[in-house]
């Protein structure tokens, strides 16, 4: 017997989605079914990504959104649900980062890093909770309500790597936001759930791998490897659909078994 999860007739928004996990995570919540809505502030790409996701026939619409700007999350999110209908699942993946000591960061660099990762990341998610909170407090008997919030953290917001220690710090945030947003929405049926990616080769990274430093790194983790994108599919298709009912809270980590 098969087994397989239908996304169809939810509506996905997907911060971040110009490049990398996000792009990927689109693609993936898209092929189960689900209508995505492309957020980031690099329309062009966006709109790459939404001709490719269509070509294969499914439902894709971008937005302009920086997640910095508290205006901009709003308005992103209301022409969204304007244009697509109700949100179901965010996948709340913004994300930013500096290679620095601790000694060597600056006040524009911890702002940088925290604009996006924390307060942009929290704002993100309190709009669209907000609105599903709103469905579940006011929904017809019978309707679907509840949600489902996917907050991408990181394996250094575990486990505190030298030279990110800003980022770390920003994604230890992330880990206590969810926990935070699982304990008070989960009664109305809106699941909060992080995944703690670790070593994940990107077009951002791609390069690094290739160098020196990056194959020394890769001979230091577990199984000599990193991860691909599409590695984190089946994750994330779980954590936005109805199966995942059971799951509240959780910090899951996706590392290759980095952090054990």
């Amino acid at each position: 017997m098969s087994y397989s999860i239908d996304l169809s007739g939810r509506v996905a928004f997907v911060t971040g989605a110009s490049s990398g996990l996000g792009a990927q995570f689109a693609r993936a919540l898209a092929r189960a079914g689900a209508g995505v809505v492309l957020a980031s502030r690099r329309m062009e790409r966006l709109k790459d990504l939404r001709a490719q996701i269509e070509a294969e026939g499914e439902d894709a619409h971008v937005v302009s959104l920086d997640v910095t700007s508290i205006d901009s999350i709003k308005s992103a999110v209301a022409h969204a649900e304007t244009e697509m209908g109700s949100i179901d699942i965010l996948v709340n993946n913004s994300g930013v980062s500096t290679t620095q000591r601790i000694q060597d960061v600056g006040e524009e660099d911890f702002d940088f890093i925290f604009d996006t990762n924390v307060k942009g990341a929290f704002f993100v998610a309190q709009e669209v909770g907000k609105r599903m909170l709103a469905r579940a407090r006011g929904a017809a008997p019978g309707t679907y309500t509840g949600g489902r919030i996917i907050n991408i953290a990181s394996m250094a917001g575990l486990k505190v790597l030298p030279q990110i220690g800003a980022y770390a710090m920003s994604k230890a945030a992330v880990v206590q936001m969810t926990k935070a947003m699982a304990l008070e929405w989960g009664r109305f049926g809106i699941n909060v759930n992080a995944i703690c990616p670790g070593y994940i080769d990107t077009e951002m990274n791609h390069h690094h791998w290739q160098s020196e430093q990056g194959r020394k790194l890769i001979q230091m983790l577990p199984r000599k490897r990193v991860g691909q994108p599409e590695d984190l599919d089946a994750l994330i298709v779980l954590l936005a659909s109805s199966q995942s009912h059971f799951i509240n809270g959780a910090i899951i980590a996706a590392d290759d078994g980095f952090g054990v």
